[in-house]
């Protein structure tokens, strides 16, 4: 029986320290890129598995794949896993978690380090956009992998239309009647990617020309995502001398920030203003709040049977991108 690769062999192979190896494994952001591929690159050549995840693995009949997610950033990310969760129910396969930083708060947004080296047989990377190495890497060692809430040529895809979802949005607040638009969504740090928000934010305002309508540059706010960052900016949005009569907020904390702000400056909802959220996660319904319904566990329901299926093929087969439909749900803030 072939000895098994230890961190020492990897740290040898690359040249490299065994702290750094740990480093670069489990904390990738505190190496350099140049060092992280060396490591990996080492990993990947001599089938490195950490002695845990060997175990794991040799339990006969038991796959694994993980999730890879800004758990910490977004309530909709843990819905996705229960679909997750719900598709592999009764079936050998086990779900491991990684939480990661969302990525509109990083500079360096691209997913670049992976937690795995010959530990998963699959693995699903939710609302996180590839680098180039990190698509390479994946492709190289054959893992099969399925994107959820973004797409890359070369991958399996589950999504939704965000533009088509801001496109609702604007229609709907238009048919109510209202001619001063507003958008509140989320800052971020880096434009090396084309967040949810932005193309939310780009499918309202298609629609709102369409309809012969504008949404003036000093009627788009942005913030960090919580609740009372929103209720701040969105608060010197409603109290300027043009105050938008109708606000879409690029999902529902946010939205529930924008209502923090308009009952603290007297204005009633819907009668001052409508107001629009993302997502329909709990809190929508608490608040009344209109919003535009993903099927948060159904992506994840989706993304691990297209998943399931490439784990379970020796041939490779075509590219499958699955897009979902979005719904717009009418409550008693518009």
């Amino acid at each position: 029986m072939p000895r098994r690769a230890t961190i020492y062999d990897v740290a040898s192979e690359a040249g490299v320290s065994i702290s750094t190896v740990s480093l670069a494994l489990n904390t990738p952001a505190r190496v350099s890129d140049r060092t992280r591929q060396r490591v990996l690159q080492a990993a990947d050549r001599l089938g490195y598995t950490p002695k845990p995840d060997a175990v794991a693995k040799a339990r006969k009949g038991v796959g694994r794949i993980g999730v890879i997610a800004p758990y910490t950033s977004y309530p909709s990310v843990a819905r996705r896993l229960k679909g997750v969760l719900q598709a592999v129910a009764g079936s050998p396969l086990e779900v491991v978690v990684f939480d990661h930083p969302s990525a509109a708060r990083s500079a360096s947004p691209l997913l670049a380090g992976l937690p795995l080296t010959g530990r998963l047989d699959g693995l699903i990377v939710v609302s996180l956009p590839l680098e180039d190495s990190t698509a390479e890497r994946l492709s190289g060692l054959g893992l099969p992998t399925v994107l959820v809430d973004g797409n890359r040529p070369g991958f399996d895809s589950v999504r939704t239309d965000d533009a088509e979802g801001g496109r609702l949005v604007a229609e709907h607040l238009v048919e109510r009647g209202h001619g001063s638009f507003g958008f509140l969504g989320e800052s971020q740090e880096s434009d090396a990617y084309v967040s949810p928000g932005q193309r939310r934010l780009a499918g309202f305002r298609a629609a709102l020309e369409d309809s012969g309508q504008l949404l003036p540059p000093e009627s788009v706010h942005f913030t960090a995502h919580g609740l009372e960052q929103a209720a701040a900016a969105a608060e010197g949005l409603l109290s300027g001398p043009r105050r938008p009569t109708a606000l879409f907020a690029g999902d529902d904390l946010l939205a529930a920030g924008a209502l923090r702000a308009a009952r603290a400056l007297g204005l009633k909802v819907p009668e001052d203003l409508a107001l629009a959220g993302f997502d329909d996660t709990d809190l929508a319904g608490a608040l009344d709040l209109t919003t535009v319904r993903q099927p948060l566990e159904e992506s994840g329901r989706a993304a691990t049977e297209l998943l399931m299926r490439r784990m379970g093929s020796a041939e490779p087969s075509a590219v499958r991108e699955t897009t979902l439909r979005l719904e717009l749900v009418r409550r008693g803030s518009t």
